[in-house]
């Protein structure tokens, strides 16, 4: 131990964990902002279930917890609630060595010529739901956003494509992960499930887990598995160094995860980038003009719109921080934090310095163009071991459904005020939704439908911070 090291928790305020939950509920992320400017980049907050939690933003810290020994800074232990949904197996809610070759296990179903193998489909997606969309009339775009990203994952990660289990994937998917605080009770204790009050919950696991192993059961027995693009197929064939491949429950319990990481997260990327570029006509413009560069094969098109995507993804992260939970006494920015004690990494606060990004409440893509990114300063996927498995195809597909939106509809600016960030299950959404207005359709002129895989923000798949292989 150094002889900086204070064996005290950072400061933070000294209210009582009910008062200080009320302040979060009500004031968010000005919260966590006025604790930052009070206390610094290390502090301490009181929170119901977690208990003592340390939010760290100061990039020396976050490396240090990106880069840590995984028997030591453990994430599925932070999201012991999800078991209830995920399953056991859940990429979620495994540790150390296991959590290690089940990623492994599941790397290649996104690497980036997987990925590329699936912009097609995306395009499609997109194309037709855009079609639909009202003209002359303001309405909540988070609402479309999230068919499409639901879309996407039903039909390029777990496969389906008969139309009736299709039709049932959709109705009872989201009834499923958007749980009421009542049903995530049932979720914490599964036994509850048996009652009265919670068996329609359980009836609408069934429902699911009947629904994904039929499509595991159609991918096994595909004579063409080899050529299938699918994700499922992927994990299906994917095998360790002993030949081990994953059972059905597991791979139940990782199509489940994906469903639940890649599609309101995707989604509600998507609606800020709206919201945003329509109270910004210069960048719209720029990103319109950009759109259209990327469907003619242009890279400068494709660069522009990342830079959207990224500087959308700073200024509006989707996750507001990632966890990892102490099993050891450690080390953490000057502190020597007991073991059982929750550090949260603040990907909100790091992306609102001042010192990190000039002027940061200002919304300018022009600031990623030809940016160099660090891992410690730019996170919205996480980091480390636990970086999101997703990054490079929610990157790639926001990328895509975006461009697709400005090629195909003309949308109107707009004066009102920003939407706040609200938080929906542990993502912060558009309060209203994200409203915007089509003023017209635009004519689509044909050309080129490909798009460029090189939009990941950081470190591309498992090259961030791997120091050691435990971290890989």
């Amino acid at each position: 131990m150094s002889e900086t090291t204070q064996t005290a928790l950072p400061p933070g305020p000294r209210l009582p964990m009910l008062a200080q939950s009320a302040l979060m509920l009500r004031h968010g992320l000005d919260y966590f902002t006025a604790c930052q400017r009070r206390y610094g980049d290390i502090f301490t907050l009181r929170q119901p279930l977690l208990g003592k939690v340390v939010y760290v933003a100061d990039p020396a810290a976050i490396k240090t917890v990106f880069v840590g020994d995984p028997r030591v800074f453990h994430s599925g232990e932070g999201h012991e609630i999800l078991r209830g949904v995920l399953g056991d197996s859940s990429l979620f809610v495994i540790d150390e060595d296991e959590h290690r070759d089940r990623r492994r296990l599941m790397m290649p179903a996104f690497a980036r010529d997987a990925v590329a193998r699936q912009t097609d489909a995306m395009i499609a997606i997109a194309a037709a739901n855009i079609a639909g969309w009202p003209v002359g009339k303001t309405f909540p775009v988070a609402s479309k956003t999230a068919e499409i990203a639901l879309e996407v994952i039903l039909r390029t990660v777990v496969g389906a494509t008969k139309p009736e289990r299709l039709a049932a994937l959709r109705e009872v998917v989201p009834r499923l992960l958007y749980l009421t605080p009542w049903e995530t009770l049932a979720v914490a204790k599964p036994k509850l499930q048996r009652w009265r009050p919670w068996r329609a919950l359980r009836r609408r696991f069934e429902e699911v887990d009947a629904l994904l192993y039929a499509e595991i059961a159609d991918r096994r027995a595909d004579p063409d598995l080899a050529e299938r693009t699918d994700s499922l197929a992927i994990l299906v064939r994917a095998a360790d160094e002993d030949g081990r491949t994953m059972d059905d429950r597991e791979l139940r319990d990782q199509l489940l995860t994906l469903i639940l990481a890649g599609h309101e997260t995707t989604a509600t990327s998507l609606a800020w980038a709206l919201e945003r570029l329509t109270r910004h006509p210069a960048a719209l413009a720029k990103a319109v003009q950009a759109a259209d560069a990327s469907a003619a094969g242009d890279p400068a098109g494709d660069e522009y719109l990342d830079a959207v995507v990224k500087e959308t993804l700073r200024i509006r992260p989707v996750i507001f921080s990632t966890a990892r939970v102490l099993t050891e006494p450690t080390e953490v920015g000057g502190y020597r934090l007991p073991a059982g004690t929750t550090v949260d990494v603040s990907i909100g606060l790091v992306h609102a310095s001042a010192d990190l990004y000039p002027d940061p409440k200002r919304f300018d893509p022009d600031r990623m163009l030809g940016a160099s990114l660090s891992p410690t300063t730019y996170l919205p996927f996480g980091g480390g071991n636990r970086r999101c498995l997703g990054a490079t195809f929610a990157m790639v597909e926001t990328h895509i459904v975006l461009r697709e939106i400005l090629r195909r509809v003309e949308l109107c600016t707009t004066t009102d005020p920003d939407e706040k960030q609200k938080l929906k299950h542990v993502t912060f959404v558009p309060h209203r939704g994200a409203r915007i207005k089509v003023r017209a359709v635009r004519n689509v002129a044909a050309g080129p439908q490909g798009t460029s895989a090189s939009g990941c923000p950081v470190a591309p798949d498992d090259t961030t911070y791997s120091s050691n292989s435990r971290s890989k």
